[in-house]
């Protein structure tokens, strides 16, 4: 029992130095977004939180704001849909512009298939995210579009 105390602490230290330096590599971020996106643990398969911690980690000061606002959406973005049941997930950096990096996240999301675009930019907080795309839209105009 002592054990798996420490094993809990130990992951749990890791998941706050996380949240307080951003992460090391595009595609780590990208894996961490979809992290919260499984079959797992209720605690982490609610999609990502939309609390002021998770905007701090997950996306540039920009952005932050307007994740964690509250609002009624239509559907999740990061899976376009209001629900999931996601396939295997292939991320790809697809292109190095600069101070941005563009990654692809591929996927089956119940049956259709789902390609975004990160954008991501390394700071001194680490690789956050700047902005999403889709052919069609954006991160940024959907949470403007859904904001209260």
């Amino acid at each position: 029992m002592r054990e798996l105390a420490g094993i809990v602490a130990l992951f749990t230290g890791f998941g706050l130095a996380a949240a307080e330096a951003g992460f090391r590599t595009p595609e780590s971020l990208v894996r961490n977004v979809y992290a919260y996106y499984g079959e797992g643990a209720p605690e982490l398969s609610k999609g990502l939180p939309r609390d002021d911690a998770t905007a701090r980690q997950f996306f540039d000061p920009s952005l932050r704001k307007a994740w964690s606002a509250p609002k009624v959406e239509p559907y999740d973005f990061l899976v376009q849909s209001p629900s999931w049941k996601l396939g295997p997930i292939a991320i790809t950096v697809i292109s190095r512009q600069y101070d941005k990096t563009y990654v692809a996240a591929n996927f089956d999301n119940d049956g259709r298939r789902v390609t975004l675009n990160f954008i991501l930019v390394n700071g001194p907080e680490g690789w956050l995210i700047t902005d999403v795309e889709t052919p069609h839209d954006s991160l940024r105009m959907f949470l403007e579009q859904f904001r209260n």
